[in-house]
Parts: C-alpha cells; structure tokens; sequence
C-alpha cells in the first residue's frame, strides 16, 4: 500500500508541474514561413532582390567594373578573351558574356515617357548611338541576374521563379535611379551598369546602376 501511496503522490506532482507548462510543437523545417508562402513568385523574388541588392548586387558590379573603352578594345581581339579578363556569365560556354561598365556619353535620343524609358547615347564622339541606357520601369534582358556569380539556377525551384527574380532585379534598378526630365539631347551623362554582350557593331543595352547627367 505503502508503494502505491509514493507512487501516486510522484504522478501527481509530474502532472501539476505540467500544468504550468506551454507545451509548444517543434517546426518541422520543411514548412515554408506562412507569410512567405502566402506570397506570389513575383512578390517572393521581389523581397529577395530588394534583399541583395545593397549587400551583393552592387559591390559585384563595382568589383567588376571596366572602363568603356578598356572593353571595346578588348572586345576587338577576342570575345572570349574579354569575357575572360573582365565578364561573368552563368557556367556553359554556350551562355553570353555580361559585363560592368562605367562611361560616359552625350545623349543623342531620349524617350522617358515611356513605361520602357531610355537615352541613347554617343560615347565615341562619332554622332550615332552605340549605347542605350533601359531607364524603365520595363527593362529588357537577365544580364543582372546572370552576371551574379553567386545567383545559381540550381539553387531555386524553377524557370519560372528565377525569371521572376531577374525582374526583381531590374525593378530595383529602375527603382534606384532618379528619371532626368526636360530636353536632355545634347547632355552629357556618365553611367555604371551591366550590359549582355551581343557583338560588337550592336549597341550596348546597359542597365544602369548608377547614372548622372552633366560634367
């Protein structure tokens, strides 16, 4: 009697300490944060380039920034050469090259009514436009994302998540700069941006990361 007496009086006291306990399941890793996934491709990878964009996306492109010039003349003794001294690009040799650029120009044509602005620029001194500045909103092109040694298709559950990330990353360009206004032909802008590389007689459509009209 004696034994059932003690044993009683340990369940009891196992039973009252619980009661003063929040029991609180353990996350299973594999659940996706609610918020997080309660949100579109297009919202998710939006936050995720607002996310990088000061802390990897910038000090890439200055890490990787030439002189205009520099990569002309580098261009013209070889593509592969250039991409090797100065580009980056996703792994496969069949990927084009993308480069960082700064430069600066005299605007020639400049459309920023448009959804998809731009300037056309003459940085050779020669009267025609050889590059074009996406202002946006709407940019064309990947080269942010793929000029991004450590964005990696491998590393996100698709094609369509990781297109959504390259606009992710041309909104936060656009997003970044100031649109000049006024009658800009004739001004001169200096820019930094990155550009996929096409050949050599097409101009450069260089997203700019950084730009300034004037001297």
């Amino acid at each position: 009697m004696r034994h059932i007496i003690l044993f009683s009086a340990i369940a009891l006291g196992v039973v009252t300490s619980m009661s003063g306990c929040k029991v609180v399941k353990n996350a299973d890793p594999s659940d996706a944060n609610e918020a997080d996934a309660a949100l579109s491709d297009e919202e998710r990878m939006a936050n995720y380039a607002r996310e990088i964009w000061d802390s990897d996306v910038i000090p890439t492109v200055a890490e990787h920034l030439v002189p205009l010039a520099t990569l002309r003349a580098a261009l013209a003794q070889g593509e592969d050469a250039a991409g090797e001294a100065y580009g980056l690009r996703p792994d496969g040799e069949a990927n084009p090259w993308n480069f960082a650029i700064t430069g600066t120009g005299t605007i020639i044509d400049a459309n920023t009514a448009s959804r998809a602005a731009k300037l056309q620029l003459d940085t050779d001194d020669d009267g025609k436009s050889d590059v074009i500045l996406q202002l946006g909103p709407i940019v064309r092109g990947t080269t942010l994302r793929d000029a991004m040694p450590f964005l990696l298709f491998s590393n996100f559950r698709d094609q369509i998540e990781f297109a959504k990330l390259a606009k992710g990353l041309n909104a936060m360009a656009h997003e970044r700069l100031t649109i000049p206004e006024g009658d800009l032909v004739g001004q001169s802008v200096t820019f930094e941006g990155m550009f996929t590389y096409k050949d050599l007689t097409s101009a450069f459509e260089v997203v700019p990361t950084a730009m300034t009209l004037g001297d």
